[in-house]
């Protein structure tokens, strides 16, 4: 049986070097320094622009919240996926419930790589898989606002989640799969400055790509079918397909595009629905040039047919 001793050593031995291995390839990774020399002090004007071109509102709003409570970023809206239940936290001011006693080294660490100031992972229901192609001194700039907001008591209730979705080591694995700061669409030399800046909204900050795109078997944005429309995360519905050959938006003009951003009507006269409310009430915020840009990018993006199957028939 000394054969038999040898494999179990083996097997031993080699789940060992691969629970090793496996840990190093998980840790968290900050920020290096280079990017952190970066940030600078921040600007709170231009960091007001940032704020709602992310849709910080959207989440971390207490739910049902109107007109400037929702500055007050308490958390609790519950977010139901296939994963199980994610809660956004407090980001208000509040140093204790809040992020109030984050400097803007955590805060950039958090936006450009989900690593909490404590070393921890952050799900990425929390979209820093698209914060992390932000400029550092963007970063900087929606960190000096977030500090002219008003701090809320109150912590928000933890995320529901079933074993394995409850180990937040394994996150690192994730994020070597999915984090990246490089653009998901390589455009042609000379695009319009426009175009260029569309990406950078759309592809960073408004991280339109979360829920505009199909996912995977393991959570992460299918980036070859790019803006396609995804079955939602919650609920049955779908999310649409905002590419060239989207139905949605398929005949519509960058102008058309770029007033449905404003004012949430679309050329048919119809008015913004769903969890695009959310979305709309931030783009109205923005520049007229930002939603311009946008509206350009969209155009330009390559087409795909709908990433969602389609619909049964009704019996």
């Amino acid at each position: 049986m000394a054969w038999l001793r040898k494999l179990v050593g083996a097997v031993i031995v080699l789940g060992g070097a691969a629970g090793a291995a496996g840990w190093v390839l998980s840790a968290p990774v900050r920020l290096d320094d280079g990017t952190v020399a970066q940030l600078g002090p921040g600007d709170a004007a231009k960091g007001k622009r940032i704020f709602y071109a992310g849709g910080c509102t959207s989440c971390h709003a207490k739910p049902g919240a109107q007109g400037d409570a929702r500055l007050e970023l308490v958390g609790g809206l519950e977010l139901k996926t296939p994963f199980g239940t994610f809660v956004p936290p407090n980001i208000s001011q509040d140093q204790k419930d809040g992020i109030g006693a984050w400097s803007e080294e955590d805060f950039a660490n958090a936006m450009l790589k989900g690593v909490s100031p404590s070393g921890e992972h952050f799900y990425p229901a929390f979209p820093y898989a698209s914060y992390a192609r932000m400029k550092p001194a963007d970063i900087a700039d929606l960190y000096a606002f977030m500090k002219t907001l008003p701090a809320v008591a109150g912590k928000a209730p933890d995320h529901k989640l079933s074993f394995p979705f409850t180990i937040r080591r394994g996150i690192g694995l994730w994020k070597r799969l999915y984090l990246s700061p490089e653009p998901v669409i390589a455009l042609p030399d000379g695009a319009p400055g426009k175009v260029l800046a569309g990406r950078y909204l759309v592809e960073g900050p408004g991280h339109c790509g979360e829920c505009h795109t199909p996912r995977d078997f393991a959570g992460g944005v299918n980036k070859g079918e790019w803006l396609a429309g995804a079955v939602a995360a919650e609920g049955s519905g779908i999310v649409p397909n905002i590419t060239p050959d989207g139905k949605s938006i398929k005949s519509w003009s960058e102008a058309d595009i770029a007033n449905y951003l404003e004012t949430g009507f679309t050329p048919e006269f119809d008015s913004v629905g769903g969890a695009m409310v959310e979305v709309q009430r931030n783009t109205a915020q923005l520049t007229a040039d930002d939603r311009a840009a946008i509206a350009a990018y969209l155009k330009a993006v390559p087409p795909h047919p709908n990433g969602y199957p389609a619909r049964k028939p009704a019996s």
